[in-house]
């Protein structure tokens, strides 16, 4: 994985400069990420970037909102494992940009993980295996789904106005979905995906690209079962966690850095925060 980095320098017009946007996707298209560093953004700058770059814009329920674009990335202080943001649910972010306002002095390296470089690392058992598709369930607060939903139905935006009529519709529009409400309001999601897949943003080589080596923060550790019927298992993530940390890579973030990550091939994850005082935002959406 080559450690690209956009210096404002080059770009002399900024974020705004037309060669910038071009250079962005090159980088995605070849690697699967690149780094802004010395346009020194502020958030309106960031959000900026982030519509973009990206289509339609998506959250995670769980995190307070920034901008009407962003948000504040809180996940305590301990590691996060590899993982694709959102990549549990049913409309997965084509890309995710980190906006890195205050970096810590110590610690907190964001890891990169290329999913193309991890498969290589399969054996034949392994590729059979995870060419599967895969089911993730788990249980969601009321809270959280219906302002998931409110944010990803485009015929409302106030998780007080979610009715069970948008919870079908939606998963009508979306295949490889089901769910089971109860009487808490509580509901158990069910989604089917490929947890080997090629990138969104082009080309037919695929990668593991996936949650399941990732966190769960703010909501409850999901289960995960291939379509043999059988359950991925603590040792299965184990052995993948420590193939994927051969080709892993950090970025040591400076303040104002910004990165822009194909969330359909590489994933991330963070190394254990010595220095809280950072602020590290996201945003995310699809092409």
């Amino acid at each position: 994985m080559s450690y690209n980095i956009l210096r404002h320098r080059d770009h002399p017009g900024g974020l705004a400069d037309p060669g910038l946007l071009a250079t962005i996707r090159e980088d995605l298209a070849r690697d699967g990420w690149t780094l802004l560093r010395g346009f020194q953004p502020d958030m309106e700058a960031f959000s900026g970037v982030v519509t973009t770059l990206c289509r339609r814009v998506t959250f995670d329920p769980a995190r307070s909102h920034t901008t009407d674009t962003t948000q504040m990335v809180d996940a305590g202080l301990g590691p996060i494992g590899l993982h694709i943001e959102n990549g549990n649910t049913p409309r997965c972010p084509d890309i995710v940009t980190f906006f890195a306002q205050t970096a810590a002095f110590e610690g907190s390296q964001t890891t990169l993980c290329d999913g193309r470089a991890v498969w290589d690392r399969f054996d034949d058992a392994l590729k059979a295996r995870w060419s599967q598709r895969m089911t993730v369930e788990r249980v969601l607060p009321e809270a959280l789904w219906k302002r998931y939903l409110a944010n990803e139905h485009p015929a409302i935006s106030d998780p007080a106005k979610v009715t069970m009529e948008h919870v079908l519709q939606f998963k009508a529009a979306i295949p490889d979905q089901d769910f089971a409400l109860h009487p808490d309001g509580s509901l158990t999601y069910r989604l089917t995906l490929d947890p080997v897949r090629p990138s969104a943003l082009g080309g037919e080589t695929r990668g593991f690209a996936n949650a399941v080596l990732g966190p769960s923060h703010n909501y409850q550790p999901p289960r995960y079962a291939m379509a043999d019927g059988t359950e991925v298992t603590p040792d299965e993530i184990e052995q993948i966690r420590a193939l994927a940390e051969e080709v892993t890579h950090e970025i040591n973030w400076q303040d104002g850095d910004i990165a822009i990550l194909d969330n359909t091939r590489v994933m991330h994850g963070r190394r254990a925060i010595a220095d809280a005082n950072r602020n590290l935002f996201i945003g995310m959406g699809t092409i």
